[in-house]
């Protein structure tokens, strides 16, 4: 299930800028994903590429080897969109459960 909402979660993050795989993690962490391993962000950003709810392009970097930013698709728009619905009623549904 984490990785399910994980995966929602980078595409809400990418449909509001452009980022690559290490400050998808900063940006996770710095919202309370703190328990993430390192090496699960790029299988998951693999996979949403594979989907093609995102894609990737490379781009230099001044600090080494180029960076591979990824950017939202018209798939993965509709895709967050739907993970959106699909959260607020889950929301609901433990909020029932929980009151």
């Amino acid at each position: 299930m984490l990785k399910g909402i994980l995966s929602g979660c980078i595409l809400v993050l990418l449909s509001k800028e452009t980022l690559y795989g290490y400050t998808l993690g900063v940006k996770l962490e710095e919202i309370g994903f703190s328990e993430i391993p390192k090496g699960t962000i790029y299988p998951l950003l693999l996979n949403l590429e594979k989907k093609g709810f995102i894609e990737g392009h490379q781009v230099p970097s001044p600090d080494g080897p180029k960076r591979k930013y990824y950017q939202l698709t018209e798939k993965g728009e509709e895709e967050k969109a739907s993970f959106i619905l699909e959260w607020l009623q889950l929301q609901k549904n433990i909020d029932k459960l929980l009151n």
